[in-house]
């Protein structure tokens, strides 16, 4: 498994961008404030108060989500009495993978991340703090979710309990030094407020378990792309932070990893029909809400000098083809028509966020919004409907787990 995911397209090709914005020479600072991101629907605003002001953002299904599960369904299906057929030796194995803390010392800060933050202003800052505030609700998304599931585990599978609580380790880590860099913007997320305010987002286990599986990889290949890309063209590295990615997405690999043994522990998420459904689905949700997503943040990747488009095709590549080896079938994704499709939804949904810009009264908007609706559901069905690629085998899915660059 490690060799093959070793094997990635060759990136140059991201080159191609001119930079859109130039680090100027001066910088007047700010004063400090704390960011606290909450599950309004209004726009963004700003109030004063001791503490700094608070923004609020968008709740939408293109926001970094938190997610819950039953978590009494979870407990029965790692209970070791009821279920004598679970593969306790890899969780085992993986147990220890994890133990070893490989990144124990690796998210030490420097000088570099202060004077970098200081050197940017106008758009390019406003491009890093929104990456800084949205990557660090994601980490802290999986660290509440892995400690409650470390917590509720304990009694019935301690290994996979201990398993949860150490990712959960590695999440808050990930989140912490992610505000530390908000910091050097004279910002800070609120995460006690961010706990409390944000929408929970119910799945049920086996759901938790193909969504978070794509979560991990998905960020492990975007997070290594971006390293190598900007290590072979450090004209670029405007912010020291990506120069942790490369350990940093070994972290997300590991996750990815343990959810494929959960996976093959339960086989009936796996080996039927409607796993091959479900499979398909959470793909395609995952490739397009990264698609969109980042189609609205070109200027962040034309910053570090990467095209949006194909980096997110090189990671949905990439990507597919490592779940391939897990889940039962995948998305057809390079397939030329696929990426027709996603350009397509994402000129739709230009055109959404357009209209909910615009000055119309809300029955206005809601009436412009209904075809448009019904044009990006027409899309994403068809990308659903395309013929897909067989694959997965919980047999041949065993592995060692290794590193992968």
């Amino acid at each position: 498994m490690a060799a093959e995911m070793a094997l990635v397209k060759p990136i140059s090709k991201f080159n191609n961008v001119t930079p859109k914005f130039l680090i100027p020479r001066s910088f007047t600072k700010p004063r400090f404030t704390s960011v606290r991101m909450s599950a309004t629907t209004s726009s963004s605003s700003s109030s004063s108060s001791k503490k700094g002001s608070k923004k609020n953002i968008n709740e939408t299904l293109l926001t970094p989500r938190f997610y819950t599960t039953d978590f009494d369904e979870m407990e029965t299906l790692f209970n070791t009495e009821i279920n004598k057929q679970l593969n306790q030796d890899e969780f085992v194995a993986l147990l220890q993978e994890f133990k070893t803390d490989y990144n124990q010392t690796h998210f030490v800060r420097n000088k570099e991340f202060k004077e970098a933050a200081d050197k940017m202003e106008g758009p390019l800052r406003q491009i890093f703090v929104e990456f800084l505030e949205r990557s660090c609700t994601a980490e802290f998304s999986g660290f509440l979710l892995y400690k409650e599931l470390g917590r509720r585990l304990k009694k019935t599978n301690p290994v996979v309990a201990e398993i949860f609580s150490l990712m959960s380790r590695d999440e808050a880590r990930h989140a912490g030094f992610l505000n530390k860099g908000l910091s050097d913007f004279n910002l800070a997320l609120d995460l006690g407020f961010l706990t409390k305010a944000r929408k929970y987002t119910f799945f049920k286990p086996k759901f938790i378990f193909y969504a978070t599986y794509l979560s991990e990889k998905i960020g492990y290949w975007r997070y290594i792309t971006i390293y190598r890309h900007l290590k072979e063209n450090p004209e670029y590295q405007c912010y020291p932070i990506f120069k942790y990615f490369e350990n940093w997405c070994q972290d997300e690999n590991r996750h990815g990893d343990f959810f494929s043994a959960l996976m093959k522990a339960q086989p009936q998420f796996l080996n039927d029909w409607k796993a091959k459904l479900w499979s398909r689905f959470f793909c395609l949700s995952v490739y397009v809400t990264m698609y969109l997503n980042d189609c609205q943040r070109t200027a962040f990747y034309e910053g570090i000098g990467l095209n949006t488009k194909e980096f997110d095709m090189h990671v949905i590549i990439e990507t597919n083809r490592t779940t391939a080896r897990i889940f039962p079938a995948v998305l057809d994704v390079e397939n030329p028509e696929f990426k027709r499709k996603l350009d397509r939804m994402v000129v739709i949904n230009d055109k959404l966020q357009a209209v909910g810009q615009s000055d119309d009264i809300p029955l206005v908007k809601n009436l412009k919004r209904i075809p448009l609706v019904a044009a990006l559901a027409s899309e994403i069905l068809a990308a659903y409907l395309m013929p897909p690629i067989e694959s997965g085998s919980v047999d041949l899915a065993d592995f060692e787990p290794g590193l992968v660059y």
